[in-house]
């Protein structure tokens, strides 16, 4: 009974041994390797103690059977009596079978190794990098603006954490990126609401954190919870600053509770509201607003000027060669975009520029000479009520009208056309506005013709939440295009905004001509991104995108400067000043439908020669 017990327990030894991987296997194949080679050559003493003297001491014949266990040639140059050659053919079979069993083990284990790595759960060790959350369309357009944001670096990373495979990830980010140039992207496979997970992307030493919204039915609810994974992380002395963004706004409390002080969490859906107000009555604004967002054109930088210390603010926008001045933030945080044009700078201000790099800053020595007699003295018309058609329907709409209340004057209307029933009941009281309803299928061409459109100014096609992203795409692209060619035989009467879930589709739709397209998904991506580079930015994105306070305008260039006489853009910034206003470009009506910047100029060239024509128009930051 204790011999069966000894048996078992050793049994047991041996297994636990055989269970810790291949340094367990390879030990056993060692201590097997050297038993056989001290019994051969221990038996060779005494079995034919004359051939084994032949070789040396008993050392040599340790040695030589050694060699025949790895390397089964050795024994071809063997001589001696039978006995002593089926010892060493003994030791030369039984190498074999050792070295091949060694041979497999070290495969396999290779193998497990690479498949390990390939899996992605290795530990990255970096600094100042870039860490993403989640996998979804959007880690495309993010990755790709923080290789244009990295291009002043000598070395950059972002590091992928998602629970997808990381081959697949990163054939994908290849096929659909490329060249990453100077930055280094790295996946790790990991759930991002798992603490123990995040520590593969190294966040503690990370700059900046990003979470993206899964492409699932409630992705907040994963945003919160990563959120709340990073709040329970371990964090030494230097936090980095999280970025993210909710797509319901009852949701918002929530998210930035549990994002902690550090987070900073916008609210996607209401960007995405007032980007869509906003550029229905400014044609071409969303254009401005991506060149403003994204890395590869012009971006906003906020840096110390100890020299514009004591001057004006409306000095100030004559202080730069290379940039262009756009407000101030103070020492207590808060922000001023396009502030009166006589507020003193202070020391400890920093200004907000836009530039197009932040090497591309540059103070003025002699600022450009401004042509007086271009200027012009035109008094703005008032501001009239206006007709807008909304057509479509989703849970963007009511935001959309109450929003619009605050924008336009009083006495306008509001014409919804859906294939529903009567939503005005659900909606707020409004006071500016009169918003009407009627029932019509937006991709009936009679339906569209009974609506009357040229009698409206503003047009905006909503997408349809009841198809999916690409159908209700396709269905918005059909609408376009009978707006367009209606427009084309009623004489240019109105501006187009259409709100489109995916940016590949927008291309498609250049063929409608449509004034905007609202691409909120790649927008708010545009958004984290210029977050995660700097935080301080979203105050200026939610000042320009406010109703009170300074927004962007596109107004006529012939408020400004006379149509068609030389100036150059300091005489427009001049122009601007005069009116309390913030002058960053201007826009070609003849390239209005011209991609990729459709006329869009923002700050250029302050010296160059330009004439504007009586249709061409100036982009400001103005309070009205």
């Amino acid at each position: 009974m204790a011999q069966l017990k000894r048996r078992h327990r050793a049994r047991y030894w041996f297994d636990t041994t055989m269970s810790k991987g291949t340094p367990a296997l390879i030990g056993w194949l060692g201590m097997a390797s050297g038993t056989l080679v001290l019994i051969v050559a221990s038996l060779s003493l005494l079995v034919a103690p004359r051939d084994a003297e032949d070789k040396g001491h008993w050392a040599g014949v340790v040695w030589r059977s050694l060699l025949r266990t790895l390397d089964p040639g050795t024994m071809g140059a063997d001589k001696g009596t039978a006995p002593f050659l089926a010892l060493m053919l003994t030791a030369t079979v039984g190498g074999i079978f050792i070295v091949s069993a060694l041979i497999g083990v070290l495969t396999t284990g290779l193998e497990s190794k690479i498949t390990e790595l390939r899996k992605g759960r290795s530990r990255i060790v970096e600094r100042d990098h870039t860490v993403l959350l989640g996998w979804s369309d959007q880690v495309f357009t993010v990755i790709a603006e923080l290789i244009e944001a990295n291009q002043s670096e000598r070395r950059s990373c972002v590091a992928l954490l998602a629970d997808h495979d990381k081959v697949d990830m990163e054939d994908e980010i290849k096929a659909r990126i490329g060249d990453t140039r100077k930055t280094r992207v790295v996946c790790r496979r990991g759930n991002p609401l798992k603490v123990a997970d995040l520590e593969l992307v190294s966040p503690s030493t990370a700059r900046s954190i990003i979470v993206l919204s899964p492409p699932v039915d409630d992705p907040d609810t994963h945003v919160i919870k990563a959120l709340l994974s990073l709040n329970a992380h371990s964090w030494g002395a230097d936090r980095p600053h999280v970025v993210a963004a909710v797509h319901d706004s009852a949701n918002l409390p929530a998210a930035r509770l549990a994002g902690g002080a550090t987070a900073r969490v916008i609210d996607a859906d209401d960007m995405a509201i007032r980007l869509i107000v906003q550029s229905h009555r400014q044609s071409g604004l969303s254009r401005v607003c991506a060149d403003l967002l994204d890395f590869d054109g012009h971006e906003f930088y906020m840096r110390s000027e100890p020299k514009l210390a004591g001057l004006t603010y409306g000095e100030a926008l004559h202080g730069y060669d290379l940039g262009i001045p756009v407000g101030l933030r103070h020492a207590d945080g808060k922000v001023s975009v396009n502030p009166p044009v006589n507020t003193l700078i202070r020391a400890d201000d920093e200004m907000i520029v836009l530039a197009e790099d932040d090497l591309l800053i540059r103070l003025a020595r002699n600022p450009p000479e401004i042509v007086e007699s271009a200027i012009t003295s035109v008094t703005p018309c008032p501001a009239a009520p206006e007709r807008t058609l909304l057509i479509g329907w989703n849970h963007r709409a009511p935001k959309i009208i109450e929003l619009l209340e605050d924008f336009v004057e009083p006495g306008s209307e509001l014409q919804v056309a859906a294939p529903r029933r009567d939503p005005r009941a659900g909606l707020k009281p409004v006071h500016n506005l009169t918003v009407r309803f009627t029932t019509c299928d937006p991709t009936d061409r009679p339906s569209l013709e009974a609506l009357d459109v040229g009698s409206y100014q503003h047009i905006i096609v909503l997408s349809d939440a009841a198809f999916q992203p690409h159908h209700a795409d396709a269905r918005t692209l059909v609408t376009l295009l009978h707006l367009r060619d209606m427009e084309e035989s009623l004489g240019d009467p109105y501006s187009i905004v259409s709100e489109i879930n995916d940016d590949a589709n927008r291309e498609v739709a250049q063929v409608t001509k449509a004034d905007d397209f609202i691409v909120s998904d790649k927008l708010i991506s545009l958004m984290l991104t210029q977050l995660s580079e700097n935080q301080h930015l979203y105050d200026v994105f939610v000042d320009l995108l406010d109703p009170w306070g300074s927004e962007i305008y596109l107004k006529p260039a012939s408020d400004y400067v006379h149509p068609g006489v030389q100036a150059n853009f300091t005489t427009l910034i001049e122009a601007g000043r005069r009116r309390g206003e913030t002058v960053i470009g201007y826009r070609r009506r003849d390239l209005f439908h011209e991609p990729p910047d459709y006329g869009v100029v923002l700050n250029p060239d302050k010296r160059a020669p330009l004439k504007l024509s009586v249709e061409d128009r100036v982009i400001v930051l103005a309070e009205n």
